[in-house]
């Protein structure tokens, strides 16, 4: 019988608990771990390289949705939560299935049958697809979530100086760090509050509020002075933005 490794992830000592007591009538998994937020998840994660995740949404510090972002591993991803809002991002995650809390064990064992079907089928789990999905529902980010090695970060938005185009991903900058993070341009463009976050030039978008002034650079261009170091070019039509934000 071929064997598996569950880690749980849940703030709720008794929600991890029912998950443990419910896996003892699946003697094909073992339980690898179980972490009480996002950032024993990720150490956990790359310790114990499990097969499964059953995973709670809503956690202090880190959701479960925002874990799932800066994940590299192939995972297969059961969310356990009390919060139906979720759902369709959950599955647009390529979530094996989404249990409402509180969820009965029948409810449990279809779930983690589901999942033993496609790990029986050789279906793999497309993780890697999760970071770059675009999803234009999602309301104003208020934090971003990075990772830097083994470790999780959580950059609050009045932290972040400027988002630098880097191809498929973007480097974000803050005032002693810089972190890589698969997503695109647009995805920031389109879910940082409009009214602080700006793109500039297709290569940056800034934190208005960090910019000391513009001088400037060519006939059609500007740059933004950050500080010192940090001079960012400004488009024409970006200068137009900044120029109908701050009112100058």
């Amino acid at each position: 019988m071929p064997q598996y490794k569950a880690l749980i992830v849940d703030d709720e000592p008794l929600a991890r608990n029912i998950i443990k007591a419910y896996l003892k009538k699946w003697p094909e998994i073992s339980i690898a771990a179980e972490c009480s937020n996002g950032f024993e998840a990720i150490k956990a994660i790359k310790e114990h390289q499990p097969t499964m995740l059953f995973l709670d949404i809503q956690m202090p510090k880190v959701t479960g949705l925002e874990l799932m972002e800066v994940i590299d591993e192939p995972l297969h991803v059961i969310f356990t939560t009390a919060y139906d809002q979720y759902a369709l991002k959950a599955f647009e995650l390529n979530a094996v299935d989404y249990l409402l809390k509180p969820f009965n064990e029948k409810r449990f064992n279809d779930a983690v049958e589901k999942l033993m079907q496609k790990l029986n089928s050789g279906i793999t789990s497309n993780q890697k697809q999760i970071s770059n999905l675009q999803n234009s529902t999602e309301e104003n980010l208020e934090r971003i979530v990075v990772k830097k090695g083994n470790k999780l970060e959580v950059i609050p938005l009045d932290k972040l100086l400027y988002i630098e185009a880097q191809d498929d991903y973007v480097m974000l900058y803050t005032d002693n760090n810089h972190f890589l993070k698969a997503k695109t341009m647009k995805y920031f463009e389109d879910h940082l509050p409009n009214e602080l976050f700006v793109r500039i030039h297709r290569s940056y978008i800034v934190n208005t509020e960090k910019i000391k002034h513009l001088e400037p650079y060519s006939k059609d261009n500007h740059l933004a002075i950050i500080n010192d170091e940090i001079k960012l070019k400004v488009s024409r039509t970006g200068y137009k933005k900044l120029k109908e934000l701050l009112d100058f």
